[in-house]
């Protein structure tokens, strides 16, 4: 069934997808299957919610697949640190920066100390965490002074370890232009205002 599921999202059939999906868990929690292969065509049903547009049913089940995986292998297991920034991102795109920010927080905390600083994911979590930071209406300066010097770090990671071309590279340095933006535009006063 999954890959009949995966086949018409692939097709962009998404209603078709989601049936398909939809009956998948249901079989599966009807027949008890491991946790890990619910929490897999969950995420699944995640990502044709939120290619559909329903985004709060979107929201809700990468949380329960986040927290999920911190149930079944703890905070510190790989695949709990991909879903917890695969749901902050979410977060962000939702405009729901705090929220965002106290999952990347804690996550990239735990992200540096198992995989290290230089390690993609990491620096993934590092521009999601950066991106809220500088998009948020409500940013302060230090927000925003936070937002540039996370991605001036990143930056210089990725372009040693990935090389300047690799995508996560540029999508870094492209974030990096925009942060720097929103802090110029802070810091500079309106015209009338000398």
């Amino acid at each position: 069934m999954t890959r009949l599921g995966s086949g018409l999202y692939d097709a962009d059939h998404y209603e078709d997808a989601l049936s398909v999906e939809e009956a998948e868990l249901s079989m599966l929690q009807r027949v008890g299957a491991p946790e890990e292969r619910i929490l897999v065509v969950q995420g699944n049903l995640a990502i044709t919610y939120s290619e559909m547009g329903r985004l709060d049913e979107a929201i809700r089940m990468k949380r329960d697949v986040y927290y999920g995986y911190v149930r079944l292998y703890g905070e510190e297991h790989e695949q709990t640190l991909v879903t917890a920034n695969n749901y902050a991102s979410s977060l962000g795109e939702l405009k729901r920066f705090e929220e965002a920010k106290t999952v990347l927080r804690e996550a990239m905390l735990v992200a540096r100390r198992v995989l290290g600083e230089e390690h993609r994911l990491v620096l993934k979590m590092g521009y999601h965490y950066a991106q809220t930071l500088y998009e948020d209406p409500g940013a302060t300066l230090d927000d925003l002074c936070e937002a540039v010097t996370t991605l001036e770090d990143a930056g210089r990671t990725a372009r040693r370890v990935m090389g300047g071309a690799h995508p996560l590279t540029v999508d870094i340095e492209r974030e990096m232009r925009n942060a720097r933006a929103a802090l110029r535009a802070r810091e500079t006063p309106p015209a009338g205002d000398k």
